[in-house]
């Protein structure tokens, strides 16, 4: 099942992240592939998409790629990776270029990052690429910050199995000079591409969002160190989130905040769903299964909890799980809604054991 976290065991998984294409992740890591070849390692392409950057075809040519198949879908031709062929070479490495591609159908997985998890099972290193706007728990940030619907996403627990991540990082302005160049589309391209997703502010915003999710790294792999070597200190009690959502589909807005603030504190996340018969409609019952789907991607808890006040309900669930932070969302808080909406905050704190609240506006 997708929602648990695959076993550690198994090959190296290197990942090159980066907050926008042209950045140089790709080049980066064709660069360590080669420096490990030439100390003797069987290093293979698995797949390597140059988007016709010359310097980045080049190194491309240094080293063995193993064939691509070939799938027909709507009357014209494919060429997707062959992972059964990379099983069968079997190769110390193999590079894997955008881990959040989406494989025709008729192909042996329905996402790169499956492709990337049987090899890895098989004992073969990986090193591939990624951007941070293809994050499940950052599309809605995304989404705000750009306007730009990302629909190419990787689960959050699949970085649970990344081994190392590597930033490839360039300024915004060295980005958007390598882009007046050409180095990064066709010149047609570029005038547009830099007032619309290049901009400045959108660039400055993604790299912050990049440059957080490699500290995390950094500390979810000092806090499994710390936990490993028993001179470190006790590790403190992990912090406990819980998001309440309802079948709004803003919701999944809340959940990426709750599973942001989780990864920051190394906390444990659950979502929180109050069944008062209320989301009896189909058109609910979609919205809020697409809501658990987000939330399980993610990395969440998913908890369904009965009761006929949302106050009293999380205000029970957040005493039996030890709760230690909870998310609320504001939607409606005019008039009378702003009435019944108030209130059920004063009844969740007076009801409630000691816990910090935090009331987020949803974005659609």
């Amino acid at each position: 099942m997708e929602e648990a976290a695959p076993s550690k065991k198994g090959g190296v998984f290197k990942l090159f992240l980066g907050y926008a294409p042209g950045v140089g992740k790709t080049y980066s890591m064709l660069s360590e592939a080669i420096r490990r070849h030439s100390r003797g390692e069987d290093v293979a392409i698995g797949v390597i998409e140059s988007h016709g950057r010359k310097a980045t075809a080049d190194l491309a040519t240094q080293l063995e790629a193993v064939p691509r198949k070939k799938l027909e879908y709507k009357g014209t031709v494919f060429e997707e990776m062959d992972v059964d062929a990379i099983l069968a070479r079997k190769p110390h490495v193999v590079l894997i270029d955008e881990l959040a591609h989406t494989n025709v159908e008729g192909s042996k997985h329905h996402k790169r990052y499956q492709d990337v998890l049987e090899l890895l099972d098989a004992g073969i290193d990986v090193l591939s690429t990624m951007n941070i706007q293809h994050l499940e728990s950052v599309t809605p940030t995304v989404q705000n910050l750009t306007g730009i619907t990302v629909r190419e996403t990787v689960p959050d627990w699949v970085l649970k199995r990344v081994d190392e991540v590597v930033m490839s990082d360039l300024t915004p302005e060295a980005l958007q000079n390598r882009m007046r160049r050409g180095d990064v589309y066709p010149l047609e391209r570029v005038g547009r591409a830099l007032g619309n997703f290049f901009r400045p502010g959108n660039l400055i915003a993604l790299r912050e969002l990049a440059l957080r999710q490699v500290a995390q790294q950094v500390d979810l792999s000092l806090e499994s160190y710390r936990e490993k070597d028993e001179s470190s200190s006790t590790v403190a009690v992990r912090e406990r989130i819980a998001v309440c959502i309802s079948s709004n589909p803003a919701a999944k807005y809340l959940i990426a905040r709750g599973a942001r603030m989780a990864q920051a504190m190394g906390g444990e996340l659950h979502i929180v769903y109050v069944d008062m018969g209320q989301d009896t409609s189909e058109k609910d019952q979609q919205s809020l299964s697409a809501n658990i789907h987000f939330a399980e991607n993610v990395g969440a808890h998913i908890d369904a909890v009965r009761g006929s006040s949302v106050a009293k309900a999380v205000a029970d669930f957040v005493r039996e799980k030890h709760i230690t932070q909870v998310v609320f969302g504001r939607s409606a808080t005019r008039g009378v809604s702003r009435y019944f909406y108030l209130s059920a905050i004063h009844k969740f704190l007076r009801d409630a054991p000691p816990v910090d609240v935090h009331i987020v506006t949803q974005e659609p």
